[in-house]
């Protein structure tokens, strides 16, 4: 979160809701707010024991809030979601259970949201279809809508990704490098009820065509083994004759 004072106890009260029975915890990143978010989470704690609170010292953007809150998760799937209140905490089931259900490729690693109706200006929704399609062109990545917040992952996974500023927009080319899978969901969006938007076209613009080389470069040097075998002792395996 940055600059979601107005929102911040609402979203945390609904992700619980949503969790009310599943044993999770919510921690929530306040990236250097200027304004009284923290303040906010912090009066939540007192009625949602599960949350936890990480605080930047500087602003250092979405990618870098996720990270902090991926690295400090103690539990093996993590679902992001943006702190502006357009994701629904409602759908956090829906993509956990997709991912972790019986019969799941062994290789699915990460199960996306896809938002429907999607409650953005006109001008905002029509860049960001421009984007995916070059997006989806250039990397092969088969996401519609990789600027969702609403993300069900493993966090090994994650944690084996080269990390780069903006890199929350590319995790479903980067999963793909390394070999896993990925899904996709349809999920509720809703309208921005509190506080604005921290990026613009033009900004997001001025980036996206620099990070999009990067990881077209990062793509084309990958190579993958497929599988990795843990031989144990007595297995037969005998270097000798194998060299």
């Amino acid at each position: 979160m940055h600059d979601e004072e107005g929102g911040a106890a609402q979203l945390v009260a609904e992700i619980a809701t949503a969790l009310a029975g599943v044993p999770h915890e919510i921690i929530a990143v306040d990236d250097a707010s200027r304004d009284g978010t923290r303040a906010a989470l912090i009066a939540a704690q007192k009625t949602t024991p599960t949350l936890r609170i990480l605080a930047h010292g500087n602003n250092a953007g979405q990618s870098r809030a996720v990270r902090t809150g991926v690295l400090a998760a103690r539990a093996p799937v993590i679902v992001t979601i943006d702190g502006d209140g357009q994701n629904d905490p409602a759908d956090i089931c829906a993509l956990f259970e997709a991912l972790t259900r019986p019969g799941a490729s062994p290789l699915l690693a990460m199960v996306g949201g896809e938002r429907v109706n999607r409650q953005d200006p006109a001008s905002k929704k029509g860049a960001s279809a421009l984007a995916d399609r070059i997006r989806r062109r250039l990397l092969d990545d088969g996401a519609a809508d990789t600027g969702c917040g609403l993300k069900a992952f493993y966090r090994d996974a994650y944690l084996r990704l080269p990390y780069f500023d903006h890199n929350h927009r590319y995790l479903p080319a980067l999963m793909r490098r390394e070999g896993l899978e990925t899904e996709f969901l349809l999920v509720n969006h809703r309208a921005r009820v509190h506080g604005r938007s921290k990026y613009t076209n033009l900004g997001r613009l001025a980036v996206a065509f620099r990070d999009l080389a990067g990881v077209v470069w990062l793509k084309a040097r990958a190579r993958t083994p497929v599988t990795i075998s843990e031989l144990e002792p007595g297995s037969g395996y005998d270097k000798k004759t194998t060299e």
